[in-house]
């Protein structure tokens, strides 16, 4: 059964309201009434609320995708603003949930909009996955790229899949029964910390425009049964170069999810798989240092401010990148840089004698940096919770955070 069998909108009608709204669409002999009816009788689920669920779920809504469903459950920041446009500064602490629905609805009343405001997770993605034709994952994070994979490999769904980082952008459409899955093109994947999120590499703020835009794109042209799918296709976008290319995927016989005999047939500890966490969010309020960093000795700001002011000097190393010293810096209080790439050929200036307390953004690379230390020798070795930060939040607010 393809989607174009799933949906079903004989008993769909269009009210003159909705015939106004739409005529740019049903003047389309592609789209049609037969086609718009189509997307009012169809459902997707979003996953994800942020930047690449913005423009999703505004572009669906607006095309009369007759049930959207959204699963998230941040809230809005003001570091989401440059680029998740679904959301405005009147949102700022806002549930994601809420001020999407509120876009949504005012974008076009004439469709049905659930929020499921919970970690997508894998006692309840089948569950969620279910009641909907096609799912659309807008996460940025490798552990529910896979269960979302999975899971619509064992429902049978087709999986509408984008990525970003910097300028750089990826779509396809992963359907198992047509084509290969995401577990075909990366069987494994890649080790914690090599791949940085968003969150710590940073994106370019109209890139999910764009991606999300290809990804709306598709799921429509599943639900209307029109065009050529990203099916066995990777969409790859350099939006420096201005470029698209493109790369042909084949479904892989011994996938073990969608494969000729499968050895994934339920839902397995996908944080435990990837070695990484199902978010993006600082170490200290993700909770980063339980599984991931127990072998890494923490010093909070707190700790860290009490004994400079009682007159202790350990060297604090800041690992990030030289654009991000600009933003904020511990300079004053003798903070050195050195970039988390550059540590190990810059090692002759660090004492090992000396007590260091490494510190980054949230904390993340930090903790690496102290792990790659410690093997190499030194022993008098802290990461500073929470990163720069987490110190702007407890100690000195006039720190700038990003």
């Amino acid at each position: 059964m393809s989607i174009r069998e799933l949906i079903t909108p004989e008993a769909i009608e269009l009210s003159n309201e909705e015939i106004r709204r739409y005529s740019r669409h049903l003047i389309m002999p592609e789209v049609g009434m037969a086609g718009q009816k189509k997307l009012k009788a169809a459902s997707v689920l979003l996953i994800g609320a942020g930047g690449l669920g913005s423009p999703l779920a505004m572009y669906l809504a607006a095309a009369g995708v007759g049930r959207i469903g959204l699963v998230d459950y941040d809230v809005v920041d003001y570091t989401n603003l440059q680029r998740q446009i679904i959301h405005g500064t009147k949102d700022v602490g806002r549930p994601k949930l809420a001020s999407a629905k509120e876009r949504i609805v005012d974008i076009n009343p004439h469709i049905q909009v659930d929020t499921y405001e919970v970690p997508l997770m894998s006692d309840n993605a089948l569950e969620l996955f279910a009641p909907y034709d096609v799912i659309i994952d807008g996460t940025d994070n490798f552990p529910t790229r896979y269960l979302t994979n999975d899971a619509c490999v064992l429902l049978g769904k087709p999986n509408v899949y984008g990525s970003i980082f910097r300028f750089e952008g990826q779509a396809s459409v992963f359907y198992a029964k047509e084509g290969p899955c995401y577990r075909c093109l990366f069987p494994e994947p890649p080790p914690p910390g090599l791949v940085p999120s968003c969150a710590e590499g940073g994106v370019l703020g109209v890139l999910p425009g764009t991606i999300g835009a290809i990804q709306a794109t598709e799921a429509i042209k599943l639900i209307l049964g029109s065009g050529t799918s990203l099916i066995g296709r990777l969409l790859l976008y350099d939006a420096l170069s201005m470029s698209f290319d493109e790369v042909r995927l084949r479904k892989n016989p011994r996938c073990p999810v969608c494969g000729e005999n499968p050895t994934l047939t339920e839902l397995i500890d996908y944080e435990q798989f990837c070695g990484m966490p199902a978010h993006d969010r600082s170490l200290y309020t993700a909770g980063l240092n339980g599984d991931n960093f127990q072998d890494v000795p923490q010093m909070s700001p707190a700790t860290l401010n009490t004994r400079l002011a009682a007159g202790e000097r350990p060297f604090i190393l800041d690992v990030r990148e030289p654009h991000e010293w600009d933003i904020s810096n511990l300079a004053h209080l003798g903070a050195v840089l050195i970039p988390k790439g550059k540590v190990l050929e810059r090692m002759n200036e660090l004492d090992t004698a000396q007590e260091i307390v490494v510190h980054c953004r949230t904390g993340v690379r930090s903790a690496e940096i102290v792990r790659l230390l410690r093997q190499h020798g030194f022993s008098k070795l802290y990461n500073l919770e929470g990163g720069i930060n987490r110190w702007a939040d407890e100690v000195d607010p006039s720190i700038a955070k990003y």
